[in-house]
């Protein structure tokens, strides 16, 4: 059966910073922690400031009940406190995520590693304050916010910067139609579809990003976790189908830890060999295919000016600007 992938424990400078959307549970949480372990300042980036704080109590007694017990490996930290940290961010609201950025860019900071992880699944159908469907805006467009303005901050904050995507499996059920984009029609909305939509959006924001940053030190990737136990499962709980399988697959010891989901993020934040891999999507730390949709370039681009249409109001001329495609195109 092979051994289980694994991440690299890497010693990491304070100074390179690392954040977390979603960092305080799940996968976010295993993933925080563990680059926390390796040295890098950690911001995780959430709702909720108790329940961060809460996070980050567990990661330091976690940590040091290793530390006592001796299991901190070469490459860890040997400190009395991980350097973690939270910075509010509400995905559903693009007011609290231009106050994150804001807030993110008077620190004054450098930014090397962004991971876009954050995110919701099968919810019933329901917009945002801002209008746009749930999973729209939580699992991409929020994301897409975020990084066109701090996309200039990580371009000068040295080599090997990374953007990471927790997409999934599931964009392989995705359908690309824009114009239903938003569930104004509700016979037009399932569950499943639009959270699949949500997840090759990423997958396509990834491909239109690095045409946009050939020649820079930014790379971008992707990823599926795998099927994990996490607080994202509670939204099946309407779905007796949904509910019983997740119970059943648990039962089984199917689904993963949040810990084996976060495996492969991890990699993709800290392991040297990664250094300069872009346009790739992993699944157990190893390159996978994607659905034919997501490749579509002139798909990618549709979504990517349909994104800009649609945060029109929160890019100024300047981050607009930057987000240009090279005029002599991509190689």
């Amino acid at each position: 059966m092979g051994s289980s992938p694994s991440f690299p424990v890497v010693s990491l400078p304070r100074d390179r910073i690392v954040v977390v959307t979603g960092g305080n549970t799940g996968i976010g949480y295993e993933t925080a922690k563990h680059i926390a372990m390796m040295g890098a300042t950690v911001i995780i980036a959430c709702r909720s400031e108790q329940r961060a704080t809460d996070a980050i109590r567990r990661m330091n007694e976690e940590y040091q009940d290793d530390r006592t017990k001796g299991k901190l490996e070469e490459g860890h930290i040997n400190e009395d406190k991980l350097p973690v940290e939270f910075m509010k961010l509400d995905l559903a609201s693009l007011k609290s995520t231009m106050d994150f950025i804001e807030a993110f860019k008077s620190s004054g900071r450098k930014l090397q590693v962004l991971l876009c992880n954050a995110g919701l699944a099968v919810v019933p159908r329901g917009h945002t304050e801002d209008g746009y469907e749930t999973h729209f805006q939580v699992n991409y467009l929020g994301h897409f916010l975020i990084v066109a303005h701090l996309l200039p901050i990580m371009k000068t904050s040295g080599e090997d910067c990374r953007i990471v995507f927790t997409s999934s499996l599931a964009h392989k059920g995705a359908r690309f139609d824009l114009e239903k984009a938003q569930a104004k029609n509700p016979s037009d909305y399932g569950r499943m579809l639009y959270y699949s939509n949500s997840k090759m959006y990423q997958i396509q924001h990834m491909f239109c990003l690095s045409r946009r940053l050939r020649g820079s030190d930014v790379t971008v990737t992707s990823m599926h976790p795998g099927t994990v136990s996490t607080e994202i499962t509670r939204n099946y709980s309407d779905l007796k189908c949904f509910s019983c399988l997740v119970s059943c697959l648990d039962s089984m010891k199917v689904l993963r830890t949040p810990y084996q989901g976060a495996v492969t993020l991890v990699d993709l934040a800290v392991n040297p060999k990664n250094k300069g891999v872009k346009d790739v999507y992993f699944v157990d730390c190893k390159s996978a295919s994607i659905a034919r949709l997501s490749r579509n370039e002139q798909y990618q681009e549709d979504l990517w000016n349909y994104s800009v249409e649609c945060l029109k109001q929160y890019l100024p001329p300047d981050i607009t600007a930057s987000l240009d495609v090279p005029q002599d195109g991509y190689q």
